[in-house]
């Protein structure tokens, strides 16, 4: 396993590497002149010639993203180009709002979306079954946004109970949470289903009813087991999109989170932070998958990691 992780970290150097490369280039394609908006519209072409030169912004792409590495590889993820802070202290005051939300939204997903598979695959063609599909397809086709305005209407501007956005309170990340999970949710109670369906028909399920062994045991203990590895996968993967996925929801609800502070760094065209926040969605991506690896030795012994 130790040679497994080994292995798994340092392939992921050359990835970091070709996306830092991507996203550094690209960023810069987006249309736009930085040091325009930062001189502001009354700016004579003089000052924003200065200010462009005081960014660095005037020397060759290739050498600007030189630079950028080196100070990348030390730790400096460089100053906003719009506020004149470290990026890796902007990234710092969001990132915990971002990662609770995220793990919020991830929790009662996951609960209630094995919750609701189970069921509908133990009450298959009932309407338990039935409940809980539509609950999953009606969760897959409304679209995160669309979700997060009606929660806002309804819970909020109607009848008062969370606030419209921001997080004073704690229920400032409950109608977020919602929004952002609803769909993940219905993906998982959707595999939830099937695959106990498929383990509900192997040899081992009828052996142990044969031999008298009750479904209040079988069921969690034996049946649900053995089918969380699609299901292990699908909500890594998931978990993964959420921490970046998030920018659509946390603007919608107004949320201080990274998801916010990229779409603000997008529209002024904040180099430094905009490269920053990709390469660490990136890394997120990166890691919840070695995670999810490891999670499936745990669920099933007969997987082993060679190096």
């Amino acid at each position: 396993m130790l040679a497994f992780l080994g292995k798994r970290i340092l392939e992921t150097i050359p990835i970091l590497l070709i996306v830092s490369v991507l996203v550094f280039f690209f960023t810069h394609l987006i249309p736009g002149d930085p040091a325009r908006l930062v001189a502001g519209p009354d700016a004579s072409l003089e000052e924003v010639i200065q200010i462009r030169e005081n960014l660095g912004l005037d020397q060759p792409v290739w050498k600007q993203y030189l630079d950028y590495m080196g100070g990348l590889f030390t730790g400096n993820l460089g100053t906003s180009l719009v506020t004149g802070h470290e990026v890796s202290s902007m990234i710092a005051d969001r990132f915990m709002p971002s990662l609770y939300l995220t793990f919020l939204s991830m929790g009662w997903a996951l609960v209630f979306g094995v919750i609701i598979g189970t069921v509908s695959a133990v009450f298959k063609n009932k309407w338990p079954d039935l409940l809980g599909m539509l609950t999953a397809v009606s969760g897959i086709s409304l679209p995160n946004f669309w979700l997060g305005l009606l929660l806002i209407q309804l819970f909020s501007v109607s009848l008062g109970w969370f606030p419209t956005g921001g997080i004073q309170t704690w229920q400032g990340y409950i109608l977020p949470s919602i929004a952002l999970g609803a769909g993940i949710m219905a993906m998982i109670a959707r595999f939830t289903r099937s695959s106990l369906l498929d383990t509900l028909k192997a040899d081992f399920i009828r052996t142990a009813r044969s031999k008298g062994l009750k479904e209040r045991i079988l069921i969690p203990k034996h049946a649900l087991r053995n089918s969380m590895i699609p299901v292990v996968t699908i909500a890594g993967l998931q978990f993964g999109f959420l921490l970046g996925g998030s920018v659509v929801v946390e603007t919608v609800f107004n949320f201080p989170g990274m998801g916010r502070l990229l779409i603000d760094s997008i529209s002024f065209r904040d180099y430094p932070t905009i490269q920053a926040l990709l390469l660490l969605f990136s890394f997120y991506f990166i890691f919840v998958n070695l995670v999810v690896d490891i999670l499936y030795s745990m669920l099933n012994p007969k997987i082993k990691y060679e190096s």
